[in-house]
Order: structure tokens, then C-alpha cells, then sequence
């Protein structure tokens, strides 16, 4: 092999043998996981300076790592169950929130409308009164009430 192939790939080999640190010793991350990869068969349960928690999460991964075929079964259908559950929520929330906006979007469109509807009645009658009409034919061709007509 060409050593400018591989200019970016390093090994670099631990033995764990070697390493002698006890728990009270650790100070670096790379310490920590040092001791935890040497002495996991060993540990019930996380040392005070493990109990961090991308180390609890690792136990949590060990713990199910270790039950038995049964115990294996009977998480896998407890997790099955939970995550098919979890979709039907979300695919309710989803459903819900496109159907939301879609009456939102009806809704929007209708008072628009009506907005618009009203906005042109108003410039209507603003025209009418402009040329002179009584506030009373006003209203009757555009169903405005006489205070209305006024503050036109």
C-alpha cells in the first residue's frame, strides 16, 4: 500500500489491558470511556462520574443488550406497540392541522369576500351621496344603515 493513498486514515490501537485508571482517577471524556469499555461486563450500574448522559444512555442500550430471549420478545412488542401508537398521533395531529388550514384557508377566502363585498357597497354609496342623493335612497339600494351613510 502507498502511504499518500491512505494520508487521512489513522489506527490507532488501546489496550485495555493497559489501561489502569480507577473511577475515582477519571478526568477526560476519553478516560471515561476508557473505564466503561473495560469494565461494562463488570458494572450493575453507572459510577458517580459516569452519570452523564450519553453514558446512561449507554447502559440503557447494555441493560437491553442483556435480557434474556423472553425479556428480548417482550421489549421489542412493548417498543412496537409504543411506536405504532406514537404514528397514529402523529397522523392525527397531520390529518388535523391539513384539515385546519384547509377550513382556514375557506374561511379566509368567504371574509374576503364579504370584505370585499362591503367595501364595494361603501364606494357605492360614497359615489351616490357624491352626486347629491338622500341618505334614505342610499340605503335602500344598498342596505346601508343612515349612520353608516353618514360617516361615509
Amino acid at each position: 500500500m502507498c502511504p499518500s493513498t491512505y494520508d487521512k486514515l489513522t489506527f490507532i490501537y488501546i489496550e485495555l489491558p493497559k489501561f489502569t485508571k480507577t473511577v475515582d482517577q477519571l478526568e477526560s471524556h476519553f478516560d471515561k470511556w476508557l473505564f466503561l469499555l473495560k469494565h461494562l461486563p463488570d458494572l450493575t450500574e453507572p459510577p458517580q462520574p459516569l452519570q452523564e448522559d450519553i453514558f446512561n444512555q449507554l447502559f440503557e442500550v447494555a441493560e437491553v443488550a442483556n435480557f434474556s430471549p423472553v425479556e428480548q420478545d417482550s421489549y421489542q412488542e412493548s417498543l412496537k406497540y409504543y411506536r405504532d401508537l406514537n404514528n397514529v398521533v402523529d397522523t392525527s395531529w397531520q390529518e388535523g392541522k391539513a384539515e385546519g388550514r384547509a377550513e382556514g384557508k375557506a374561511e379566509g377566502r368567504a371574509e374576503g369576500r364579504a370584505e370585499g363585498q362591503q367595501e364595494g357597497i361603501r364606494q357605492v354609496a360614497r359615489q351616490m351621496k357624491a352626486a347629491g342623493m338622500s341618505s334614505q335612497n342610499i340605503g335602500s339600494y344598498t342596505g346601508l344603515t343612515a349612520d353608516e351613510i353618514e360617516r361615509l
